[in-house]
């Protein structure tokens, strides 16, 4: 292979506590598993996609619909150090790790993940956020925030409500669309999509979980704790997973539409 090939890997698990064989239910017509990895088949800058699991049934799945899995120990505490164990034996210059509840991902936010790459041959870490447009979702938990420097480092990442609007007294806080008053600033929603060159995610799944990482619930604090810089890309994707029985349904009936006669899909 060249030596900056880039790799899509999907970690995708049977086990899950809202919604058990998640990643092979059944979403109009192919799993989910399928659905990410022909998603990520269609980003342009993908050279290989492999789905790294420690199931046989993903595995006989995947390789049912034609795809490239790689069977991982089944004692992982994470879906990056599941990808850590695949990056150590594949050949491969830069990993991006994709969610595998994420069936309708788009190829071009994967693209703008790893475009930097091909040009910042320094750059170890990227991902990518998305501007938050409420107040509602500014002030979730679940929704993980980011605030980036001028040249779109990532300062940190929180589920509090980063960065705090200050308001002048008696003001009201801007609902939608959530943009400061003063500073015009949108709060960013980090989205789970990370790009690692190898080392870097070999070097980062052998690190001892940080207190960040322990206190938010955040792995990517893991790597700022330990004074490694993480990219990050501003994009207009903003991920639909599916996480509960609701979120099921409402991705059903979104993909049914996209494939119907005349849909975008």
């Amino acid at each position: 292979m060249a030596e900056l090939s880039i790799v899509g890997m999907i970690p995708a698990r049977y086990a899950s506590t809202r919604l058990p064989g998640k990643v092979l239910l059944d979403l109009a017509g192919k799993t989910m598993i399928q659905r990410v990895y022909e998603r990520c088949v269609q980003a342009s800058l993908l050279d290989d996609v492999i789905v790294a699991t420690d199931d046989e049934r993903v595995r006989d799945a995947v390789l049912g619909f034609g795809g490239r899995v790689e069977m991982t120990s089944g004692d992982h505490r994470s879906g990056t150090d599941r990808l850590a164990e695949v990056a150590g034996r594949v050949e491969c210059g830069v990993i991006v790790n994709v969610q595998g509840d994420e069936p309708m991902i788009e190829p071009e936010a994967i693209d703008a993940a790893v475009a930097p790459f091909l040009t910042d041959p320094d750059l170890q870490i990227g991902t990518i956020a998305t501007p938050i447009d409420t107040l509602e979702e500014h002030l979730d938990p679940w929704a993980v925030k980011v605030v980036v420097d001028a040249d779109g480092w990532a300062l940190y990442f929180s589920r509090s409500p980063i960065p705090y609007f200050r308001v002048d007294p008696g003001a009201e806080q801007p609902d939608a669309p959530r943009r400061h008053p003063g500073s015009g600033l949108m709060p960013l929603k980090h989205i789970g999509l990370y790009v690692y060159r190898r080392e870097a995610l070999l070097w980062f799944a052998a690190l001892e979980q940080s207190r960040l990482e322990m206190t938010e619930g955040l792995e990517q604090l893991r790597a700022l704790e330990a004074g490694r810089r993480i990219r990050v890309v501003q994009v207009d994707y903003s991920p639909i997973g599916v996480d509960t029985p609701d979120d099921l349904e409402r991705v059903r009936e979104l993909l049914a539409r996209e494939e119907q006669p005349g849909g975008h899909g």
